[in-house]
């Protein structure tokens, strides 16, 4: 471990990959988008994000035994057009009103390569819970201009929708539907040492 002259935190070396020393890190809203992806008539993408959320990273003695938590707001979600918003907050999709969160725990880590870590967990929408497997990388550690230790990240996964209890589609003349099922989540974001 090494701590500088102005009593910053700590950084260490993990098999060549820069990590931050043990403690806890909250997501920084202000600096993390928690965004996703699908299919559109099966011609195009549609994407959006959740706006609110909180979450938290726990580095261990181990960084193999760290573990991460987020809750995020059903209704907080925004794909940039209102009515759509409307319907997917709605019972067909997400039924925020019914499940006003969607929550994810880690359950290990299985494995990485430098700065690419296997991470599986739990995801929970609605009242459904299923193991995911997430692909994170570790995009650096520094210091903000306030003292605070700061860790950026990229977290990928893809999940099918109506494992979660949302089928609603329609059928598009030609073929094929109107939602896909796979949907691609895309976190990118910092998290930031706690006091």
């Amino acid at each position: 471990m090494t701590e500088s002259a102005t009593d910053t935190p700590a950084t260490r070396d993990f098999e060549g990959v820069t990590i931050p020393a043990p403690g806890t890190f909250d997501l920084d809203p202000a600096h993390t988008r928690i965004g996703f992806s699908a299919r559109h008539m099966m011609v195009s993408k549609v994407r959006g994000r959740f706006a609110e959320f909180t979450g938290s990273i726990t580095i261990a003695a181990d960084p193999l035994q760290s573990a991460a938590e987020a809750d995020i707001k059903t209704a907080s979600i925004d794909t940039g057009q209102p009515d759509r918003d409307g319907h997917l907050v709605s019972a067909d999709f997400l039924n925020a009103e019914k499940w006003p969160e969607l929550t994810f725990r880690t359950t290990g880590i299985t494995g990485h390569q430098r700065n690419v870590f296997t991470v599986t967990g739990d995801l929970t929408i609605k009242d459904v819970t299923r193991p995911v497997e997430l692909t994170l990388e570790i995009e650096g550690v520094g210091n903000s201009p306030y003292g605070k230790q700061v860790m950026g990240f990229t977290l990928t996964t893809e999940i099918q929708r109506e494992d979660y209890g949302m089928t609603w589609n329609v059928a598009v003349e030609g073929g094929g539907v109107l939602v896909g099922k796979t949907v691609k989540i895309e976190i990118e974001g910092e998290a930031v040492r706690r006091d």
